[in-house]
């Protein structure tokens, strides 16, 4: 697939990157040069200096014949421009934009072919927000990850020491949870995944992926860890984008904090907001968190776009007594060097993204594409098509996929009910298949087993 990335950012870098590995031909446009060298030097791509949204520059790119533009500048302007030009001079067939501002996103009718032909839109603080509720509505969860609109569910959980299933074979699972279907899907181990078997025994300290249906999930963390009491005080530092959704859309179940240092965004916060209560001041500030009761927070969230003032303060609030802290990191490198300690949960905006883009990107149907463990591994959701003469997999009992090295099928959504898989599971027509890989080389072998016709046999 040919596809131009408009900005070489963070997010443009980090996409380019898991593309450029998958074999397409990949094309990246900036002002920067030296962003541009350094991305250069380090993929198998096509570099372009210039302005992402001018005719010129889309054309030296190669947008004549593009199968796909994704414009991930820091402008929404910008973004929305170059598909508006792709559109209309190049007739580029797919167009993706990110577009942070609310005032767009909430206009109806804006992004069409009559108006801003853009074809998919991301909202990187929609996405991250989203993420983070539902972080705050499992208790205890490192990753909690939606299938099939929320039906079925994976949850990522550390085990601990004295959980029922820690120094146990994963048959027994089974035996200590009769009544619940669910697949233990991958465990990652000292940083190293485990294809699980019915053999595996569960460690303690292991990270453990699994699924199941959403109303079974606490049952089946239970099994690996004392389970966390739900959420009630919370913490955040930073009222902008991310920190103001985050506590409209928690406001009313939870009782929320927003620490801010802007006056007039303070302002803004207190106006708009109806029951968080809004403080002007520094997060890193001792006394000021002593004085807010720091100590009886559940969590402490720290949502501002400065990575160290994160870390400082996730670590000044944890060391105050806070029960668990998560922070926004925006640099990939310090997401594995902060989690696990004194921070309990690494947030990285990027990796969130990315997904939603992979999404649009990949081969056969797929619906979503979920990073796990910060991009060393991956969830898929498909959509099985055709019937058991055009399609690799329908009609097929699980046993008898040639799935690729890596790979396994942890559910099936079939209409509205969760089918955890087993080997004899026949796959039907319509089925949305939960796939779990990794080794993110074999995602081409998984799109292809989702094609349908003659064109892979």
């Amino acid at each position: 697939m040919k596809i131009i990335i408009l900005g070489a950012g963070q997010v443009g870098g980090t996409l380019a990157e898991h593309l450029a590995s998958e074999a397409n031909d990949i094309t990246v446009v900036d002002t920067d040069s030296e962003r541009l060298r350094n991305l250069g030097d380090r993929l198998d791509i096509r570099t372009v200096q210039g302005r992402a949204s001018f005719p010129t520059v889309l054309r030296q790119a190669g947008a004549d014949d593009a199968d796909m533009l994704v414009a991930v500048t820091n402008s929404d302007e910008t973004n929305m421009v170059a598909c508006q030009v792709a559109h209309t001079l190049f007739h580029t067939p797919t167009k993706i934009a990110r577009v942070r501002e609310a005032a767009y996103l909430t206009r109806a009718g804006l992004f069409d072919n009559d108006a801003i032909p853009v074809d998919v839109l991301i909202s990187p603080e929609q996405v991250v927000t989203h993420y983070i509720k539902r972080l705050i509505e499992i208790p205890g969860a490192l990753q909690v990850i939606d299938f099939a609109e929320g039906k079925a569910q994976l949850v990522a959980v550390k085990a601990y020491y004295g959980g029922p299933l820690v120094g146990q074979q994963l048959r027994q699972l089974r035996e200590h949870m009769p009544n619940v279907e669910t697949r233990v899907a991958a465990i990652f181990r000292r940083d190293r995944p485990i294809l699980p078997q019915g053999d595996t025994v569960i460690e303690a300290d292991d990270e453990v992926f699994f699924i199941a249906a959403k109303a079974n999930i606490r049952a089946v963390m239970s099994e690996m860890r004392r389970l966390d009491e739900s959420y009630k005080r919370i913490v955040i530092a930073g009222g902008g984008q991310i920190g103001e959704r985050l506590a409209e859309a928690i406001e009313s179940r939870y009782q929320v904090k927003i620490i801010e240092m802007n006056p007039a965004r303070c302002r803004h916060l207190s106006d708009t907001l109806d029951s968080t209560v809004v403080l002007q001041g520094s997060a890193s500030d001792r006394d000021l968190l002593m004085e807010e009761n720091i100590a009886d927070a559940d969590i402490f969230l720290a949502l501002t776009n400065d990575d160290e003032a994160n870390i400082m303060s996730s670590l000044l609030a944890k060391r105050l007594g806070a029960k668990k802290v998560m922070t926004i990191i925006n640099n990939p490198a310090y997401v594995d060097l902060i989690q696990g300690g004194d921070i309990d949960i690494a947030i990285s905006p990027q990796l969130a993204t990315i997904g939603t883009l992979l999404a649009h990107v990949r081969r056969g149907d797929i619906v979503s594409v979920h990073s796990l463990r910060r991009g060393a591994a991956e969830a898929i959701e498909a959509i099985a098509h055709g019937d058991a003469k055009s399609s690799k997999v329908i009609g097929k009992a699980i046993r008898d996929i040639g799935l690729p090295p890596g790979t396994t099928i942890g559910a099936i959504i079939r209409d509205e009910e969760v089918i955890i898989a087993h080997d004899d599971t026949v796959i039907e027509t319509g089925d949305h298949v939960i796939l779990f890989l990794v080794d993110k080389k074999h995602i081409r072998d998984v799109e292809k087993l989702f094609h349908v016709g003659l064109s892979f046999f």
